[in-house]
């Protein structure tokens, strides 16, 4: 199994489908994930650390997990099948459960279980990057942490 990150839910124009974008760890793949709107919502929510106040219905599985001794530990993607993207959830006693990824990966958000997918998965829905885009990337994560007062001279006034 291949370590994933979660980047983040993004939306394909000009279509406006969200996707959920996972990239290997190790590697230069990244592997785009079509979504429903809600579950891109719950994805997004989880990432930002947005607390609903009441609990949305993945954090309702995990409370449910917990609420029988159980955690999740890892969520599996296993392959694509004429367009639908299957995956399981894997917990603590390594029983699993057979789930939509998009669900799955929600659930992963909210818990720091691992997303890992099969080599052949990546083989076969995987998109290789580029350096360019890898650059394109980083440069969208260092705008998103940047704050005005990086810019600051220490007083230097300009000539």
């Amino acid at each position: 199994m291949i370590t994933l990150d979660v980047l983040g839910v993004r939306v394909e124009m000009p279509t406006s489908q969200p996707i959920v974008l996972l990239r290997e760890r190790e590697g230069s793949r990244y592997l785009p994930i079509w979504i429903g709107a809600a579950e891109a919502s719950a994805i997004a929510y989880a990432q930002e650390g947005v607390e609903p106040p009441r609990p949305l219905t993945h954090d309702l599985l995990v409370d449910v997990l917990q609420a029988c001794g159980r955690r999740l530990t890892s969520v599996e993607l296993l392959r694509l099948d004429e367009g639908v993207f299957y995956a399981s959830l894997v917990l603590d006693d390594d029983s699993r459960i057979d789930s939509r990824s998009s669900d799955a990966i929600a659930l992963a958000v909210r818990t720091g279980a691992e997303v890992v997918a099969t080599s052949q998965l990546l083989d076969d829905a995987g998109v290789e990057s580029s350096e360019e885009e890898d650059e394109v990337e980083k440069f969208k994560e260092f705008l998103e942490d940047i704050n005005p007062e990086d810019f600051e001279t220490g007083g230097e006034t300009g000539s």
